[in-house]
């Protein structure tokens, strides 16, 4: 591959949007890729997440086809589930999402609802609000504020007023969150 191609996305929009509900989604497809599959038990070790939401995201996660349940798993050390092949190339990027956020200290960000597709939003060009709505869309007006200001006090997103009357802002990409973005672009156009 050329150096000015780049890969295809993985994703469109409202599927970028529909992986990220999930709280658990980004840390369990960085794991499942790190073991190359796992058993239910384990995931909710390695997680700490509860058993109801690592079954949820799992269900979750085989409805987007990016997870599969292992036929005939009943050997006690044979994965339950694993990834599929597109699973794997979205669980790469999940991989670098997770890590970078853990480096920048907002990790907790990650699992958030609406903090990746409002972050992902804003990765090509700064955009208004209504703007970020319309591309995050069905995010609610609520939902969109919170995130755009936890995003911006972890200097993820940057906030530039603009100047008119009413007041208006653009929010842009922080330097920071560069790798995010970069991991961001992999998924989704």
């Amino acid at each position: 591959m050329s150096p000015d191609c780049k890969p295809m996305p993985l994703f469109d929009a409202k599927t970028l949007i529909r992986l990220f509900h999930r709280k658990w989604a980004v840390p369990m497809l960085a794991e499942l890729s790190r073991t190359g599959g796992s058993r239910v038990v384990v995931l909710r070790n390695r997680l700490g997440a509860n058993p109801a939401a690592v079954r949820q995201t799992l269900d979750h996660l085989i409805g987007l086809k990016l997870v599969t349940p292992t036929p005939g798993h009943g050997h006690p050390l044979r994965p339950e589930y694993t990834l599929t092949p597109l699973g794997q190339a979205a669980a790469e990027s999940c991989a670098r999402i997770q890590s970078s956020g853990r480096r920048l200290g907002a990790g907790a960000l990650i699992g958030r609802k609406w903090s990746l597709p409002v972050l992902w939003s804003v990765t090509q060009e700064p955009l208004r609000f209504g703007e970020i709505a319309e591309r995050a869309s069905p995010v609610t007006d609520r939902a969109l504020s919170q995130s755009l200001k936890d995003l911006e006090d972890s200097s993820l997103i940057k906030r530039r007023a603009l100047g008119t009357r009413p007041p208006a802002y653009l929010y842009g990409l922080h330097a920071r969150a560069q790798a995010i973005a970069s991991a961001l672009a992999d998924l989704a156009a």
